[in-house]
């Protein structure tokens, strides 16, 4: 999960103190287990208020992560559990905050010999699943002056209608994002499907698979530099850029320029549509 090291808020995350939250005023926490046992599931439920420009960052292993917006200032966040071999109670649900925002994550048993599994803010701490096929699925609904970052391994990234910046990845699964603000999407086996609102970004944007295709949708008034690669493939476009006579590379300059936009695959196609 390095990809996301570099997002903005991160690094503020990661430098004041967190705690795993216990009760707070306008917090609710519930574990609410329909059943018990291998083949069971069960849910766990969180509200709580977040500041404007904070980020809501979900981290999972195995299960999609599905994002909504929601009807006021609160956050909510259903986890629900489900396990075959495995008891979904071995799987707890950490919730922590910080100065940053709210850090919820899905945490294993710890895998002996290994770090021990923690739930810290911008993707520090530990989490490992082996042996283990507890899927964890989060509902989340994100107020409209949150940040979300999205991470999962085996699962689908998704959020719709979102007001702000948008950082999805997974491993297995594919990312499909629409927001006002920017975003980022990374994957290796799956597509990626984003629309972004905002025509000037402050760092730059990557997406990236390696099994899948690209499609990024953009204002038609953005100011970046753009490259769009695949390897064994096709790169199409609606705006005006340079493409190669194999239809494998796409280069060139929106508007004044500016910050990166990189659409890349290996196996896939690339396409880069006005919003």
């Amino acid at each position: 999960m390095e990809t996301l090291n570099g997002l903005r808020r991160e690094a503020r995350m990661t430098r004041v103190g967190s705690r795993v939250l216990v009760a707070l005023p306008l917090v609710l926490l519930c574990g609410c287990g329909d059943s018990t046992g291998p083949g069971s599931t069960q849910t766990f439920e969180w509200s709580g208020q977040v500041d404007p420009g904070d980020v809501i960052e979900i981290r999972g292993i195995n299960g999609s992560i599905q994002a909504v917006p929601a009807s006021g200032s609160t956050t909510r966040i259903v986890a629900t559990k489900r396990g075959e071999n495995d008891d979904p109670a071995t799987v707890r649900i950490d919730v922590v905050e910080h100065d940053g925002g709210a850090t919820v994550c899905a945490v294993y048993p710890d895998v002996p010999g290994q770090p021990e599994n923690e739930c810290l803010p911008g993707g520090q701490g530990n989490l490992s699943s082996r042996d283990n096929d507890v899927s964890v699925t989060f509902n989340v609904e994100v107020p409209d002056f949150a940040e979300l970052v999205a991470v999962t391994v085996n699962g689908n990234v998704t959020a719709q209608g979102m007001s702000e910046d948008v950082f999805g990845t997974t491993v297995n699964g594919n990312v499909d994002v629409t927001t006002a603000g920017i975003a980022v999407g990374t994957t290796v086996n799956g597509n990626i499907d984003v629309s972004i609102g905002q025509s000037d970004w402050d760092r730059n944007l990557s997406f990236v698979t390696v099994n899948g295709n690209v499609t990024v949708r953009i204002p038609s008034s953005t100011n970046a530099e753009v490259s769009g690669v695949t390897v064994n493939g096709s790169v199409s476009t609606d705006f005006p850029l340079t493409i190669n006579n194999e239809r494998t590379r796409m280069t060139g300059v929106l508007g004044s320029g500016g910050r990166l936009l990189a659409l890349t695959t290996v196996n896939g196609s690339v396409a880069l549509r006005e919003r």
